[in-house]
Formats: C-alpha cells, sequence, structure tokens
C-alpha cells in the first residue's frame, strides 16, 4: 500500500484531530510535476528531518520534543495511521490558504515560505479523514530515503478507528469547503 512521507509532528496532529488538511507542493524531487496524489487511500509515514519550532503555532511546540523522544529507533519506522482523501482542491489564492489555517499547525511564515516555493504552481490541499492502527514496525528502505512524497510500503491495510466522529468530521469537511469553493 501506498504510503505519504509526512513530517512526525503533522501525523501526530493528524492523529490527535488537531489537524485535517495537508497543504503540499510536492518534494524537491518533485519540481516539475509538483506534488500528484498517488493514491486515494494511504499510511501516514513519518519523518523527522526538517522539523522545527519556527514551522508551528507556538501552542505544538511541545508536538516536536514529543516526537523527537519517542521516535523509532535507528532502521526502522511506526506507521500507527492511515488517511483518506475526502476532498482535495488546487488553491492559488493566498486569502483562502490563510483561511484554512484553523485546519492545521502549521505557522503562518511557514505556510507563506511553502506558497513562495514554486509560485506559479498551486497549493494542493487534501482533506483527510484520519484513523488510528494498532502500530506496525516496518524497516526504513533506501528506496524510503531522500524528498519524495510517495513510497511503497510492502504492508496491507487494516482496519482503523476513525480520530474524528462523523459529526465532527461533516462539520470540518463543511467549513472546509465554505473556504475553497
Amino acid at each position: 500500500m501506498k504510503a505519504l512521507k509526512e513530517w512526525a509532528i503533522v501525523v501526530k496532529a493528524l492523529e490527535n484531530g488537531n489537524q485535517t488538511i495537508l497543504l503540499r507542493k510536492g518534494g524537491i524531487l518533485e519540481t516539475a510535476s509538483g506534488f500528484n496524489i498517488e493514491s486515494k487511500k494511504f499510511f501516514l509515514f513519518p519523518t523527522y528531518e526538517h522539523q522545527d519550532n519556527a514551522s508551528l503555532k507556538s501552542q505544538y511546540y511541545g508536538y516536536l520534543a514529543d516526537v523527537r523522544e519517542n521516535k523509532p529507533k535507528e532502521g526502522t519506522n511506526q506507521i500507527t495511521s492511515f488517511a483518506e482523501v475526502v476532498e482535495e482542491k488546487d488553491v492559488d489564492s493566498m486569502e483562502k490558504i490563510e483561511e484554512l489555517s484553523l485546519f492545521h499547525i502549521l505557522s503562518d511564515s511557514y505556510v507563506v515560505e511553502r506558497m513562495n516555493w514554486m509560485p506559479e504552481k498551486p497549493m494542493k490541499v487534501m482533506f483527510l479523514k484520519v484513523f488510528k492502527i494498532n502500530p506496525i514496525e516496518v524497516p526504513v528502505l533506501p528506496d524510503y530515503h531522500g524528498c519524495k512524497s510517495w513510497i511503497e510500503l510492502n504492508v496491507n491495510s487494516e482496519s482503523g478507528k476513525s480520530v474524528l466522529s462523523d459529526a465532527e468530521l461533516q462539520q470540518k469537511l463543511s467549513e472546509f469547503r465554505r473556504i475553497v469553493n
């Protein structure tokens, strides 16, 4: 099953219901194509590079300390959730991106920096339904390294428990649609 590489702090926020969207333009290896959704259902593969407090809203600084303290043992990673893309939208309006701030834990300055990277390409915004699963330990293979968004895991999806109730998800989705449409 496909896995999307994402900062461990963002995975934690998704799993805690503090974040329901991902904002992506693609990795350095994806500059020609930009970010593409390769699967509507995927594991969240936590990454530990490039994370810092400057990229976060101040109320989430504790997430960074927590993920650093609970990092998997060398050569492995732990998968604890998967996500389904409920809705996606290309957004090139900074005003709309700013309105989406309540759906993520990233600092305004970091989001502006991402918008300004490859300014000719819109920001891909994905509204997700996230499911917690029993932890799966996977070896980190050489193919997983590098600034690419998607990897293939030799792991099957299992059922999980939705992080948000259907009512919570629908309320957030309605607000998301109001902003992006």
